[in-house]
């Protein structure tokens, strides 16, 4: 897996047990559409019902015709609509050039704001230049507001006020098989849009060298994007950003590989948060567990090896050092990076259900409020 910046040659692998299959969707057509369907609640795959009944594990939910041909027949709107609100981007620094892509997500009358992703604008972070183009072929000089490394986010200001913005979706509401509309500049080439649907959710992912990773609970899309779409929105039959197109799987470490079906979006609730943070403050933060992890623990699970100075948030809730995490709210750990991520996929203050093996065999559910620390 690799990024998506055309100068970016970090390549990632998925994290242990990420590529586990999610479920199984229902097609249909605009000529027999289904009026009610069962989503699973884990999984977030669709299932047909005859009778309008769903299992405890699954959830009812009504799709009405008209819905179904506006997602099917609607990319050329939703380009239409879209398009003005995204941008290219173009970095030029000591280290290199680079392109990516962005989102307008704020404006007011002076100035705009734009989503992107950190690895697109890092090396222009203390030396070079960023130039922000318009579909309309404008331009502007931008300066980073704020940057995250662990989320893979970054937020530019250009002095250019009254544009028109992206609305946000949730993420949280998304169901495997729905339409979904990539954009962005893949190797430089600007106002591309992609179609396709969201093929799985809360997949984790990781990207970047050691001491620099980025860890995101992707959404996994199999609209094409390419090297130069980082940054760029991933957006809803409505028209609403629900990504930020982050990385993409590769077949090898080939720096001049490109899409294969398999490409990984930032989910916007996660990001909303970072960038509404980056634009008052400059700086984020991230949810803390307080805890160092036993990276020689070879088993199944997250070892805590000890905990962090003062009282942290584990500490706190009463689970006990030595133990190992088996469980993250609904989500099973099968390694630490696989706690981390799900970890970093809450907010500071949000309470969370940790299910940890006290000695082998006795598992105990602690209820967990999770610490802030700055995100850099």
């Amino acid at each position: 897996m690799k990024r998506l910046s055309i100068t970016g040659k970090i390549t990632a692998a998925f994290l242990a047990g990420a590529i586990t299959a999610g479920g199984v969707a229902v097609a249909t057509t605009v000529n027999n559409p289904i009026s009610k369907v069962c989503v699973a609640k884990t999984s977030k795959a669709i299932y047909y019902t005859a009778d309008g009944k769903c299992s405890k594990n699954r959830t009812l939910m009504e799709i009405a015709t008209t819905t179904l041909t506006k997602d099917l027949n609607s990319v050329a709107t939703i380009a239409a609509e879209v398009a003005p609100k995204v941008v290219s981007i173009n970095v030029q620094s000591s280290q290199g050039n680079g392109t990516g892509s962005g989102a307008i997500i704020q404006s007011n009358s002076t100035q705009s704001f734009i989503v992107t992703n950190n690895h697109v604008i890092e090396t222009a972070a203390s030396t070079g230049t960023i130039t922000v183009e318009k579909n309309d072929g404008e331009r502007y000089r931008a300066v980073i507001v704020g940057r995250d490394v662990a989320y893979d986010l970054a937020v530019l200001r250009i002095d250019k006020g009254n544009l028109p913005v992206l609305e946000y979706g949730n993420s949280k509401q998304l169901v495997i098989g729905e339409p979904v509309v990539a954009f962005g500049s893949p190797l430089g080439l600007s106002g591309t849009v992609t179609s396709g649907i969201i093929s799985a959710v809360n997949r984790p992912v990781t990207t970047g060298s050691s001491g620099s990773e980025s860890f995101i609970d992707a959404i996994q899309t199999d609209a094409a994007i390419n090297p130069g779409n980082s940054g760029g929105p991933l957006v809803n039959s409505q028209g609403e950003i629900i990504g930020v197109n982050s990385a993409i799987a590769t077949l090898g470490t080939s720096t001049s590989a490109g899409s294969i079906g398999l490409g990984f979006s930032i989910p916007i609730n996660q990001a909303r948060r970072i960038i509404k943070e980056l634009i008052e403050t400059g700086k984020s933060t991230r949810p803390l567990l307080g805890i160092f992890f036993d990276t020689s623990y070879t088993g199944v699970g997250a070892k805590i090896l000890r905990f962090s100075e003062g009282e942290s948030a584990a500490q706190k809730a009463g689970i006990p050092e030595g133990s190992v995490i088996t469980r993250i709210g609904n989500f099973k750990i099968n390694t630490l990076l696989d706690a981390i991520i799900r970890i970093r996929s809450y907010e500071p203050g949000e309470g969370v259900n940790i299910t940890v093996e006290t000695t082998p065999g006795v598992s105990q559910v602690f209820r967990v409020v999770l610490g802030s620390a700055p995100s850099n």
